[in-house]
Parts: C-alpha cells; structure tokens; sequence
C-alpha cells in the first residue's frame, strides 16, 4: 500500500532552504518513491495554514519510505531543513 509523506513548512531561511534541496535531491536516486506535490505558495481554504509550502513524496510502501527516511544521507540533508523552517510532517496510508 502506497504511503504519502507530507510536509509543511514555514520557510525561515531561502539560502538555508535551497542548501537542503540540493543536499535531499540526491538522495532520492534509487528510491522506491517520488515526489508528487512541491509548491511554495499553497492557497488556504480552510482554516489556519502553516506556512506556504507543501511537500508530498509517494512512497511504495512503508518500508521504503523507511529506506529514504532513515538513511544517513537523508538525515544529514534533513539537519538543514530543520535549521531553514518551521515543519511539520506526517506518514499517511494510502486507500489502496
């Protein structure tokens, strides 16, 4: 079952920010997964929003995402996300 890794962001430093994309990007290669949904000036409907940036990667299943996640290439580009925003980030399940 397709898993859906979505975060948002409150981006506080842009350099700091486009430092993460070139240190993540990488370490996608090989990945059973990819990104569905990048955008940087989400439109609010409902409710309160975080932010303006939305990320969404579609993983096969969890142990993939698992894969990516917790590899210590990811992690060390994922110091520089922390250090650039405000984020907030969940694993949901797909319906299939």
């Amino acid at each position: 079952m397709s898993v859906y890794f979505i975060v948002q962001e409150k981006v506080t430093d842009q350099e700091g920010m486009d430092a993460y994309g070139k240190a993540a990007g990488p370490t996608f290669a090989g990945v059973r997964g990819k990104p569905i949904i990048v955008d940087n000036d989400v439109e609010v409907i409902e409710g309160e929003w975080h932010g303006s940036r939305i990320v969404v990667l579609e993983f096969e299943d969890d142990a993939a995402f698992h894969e990516w996640y917790d590899s210590d290439a990811y992690q060390e580009a994922l110091k520089l996300r922390f250090a650039s925003s405000d984020s907030r980030a969940i694993l949901a399940k797909g319906l299939g």
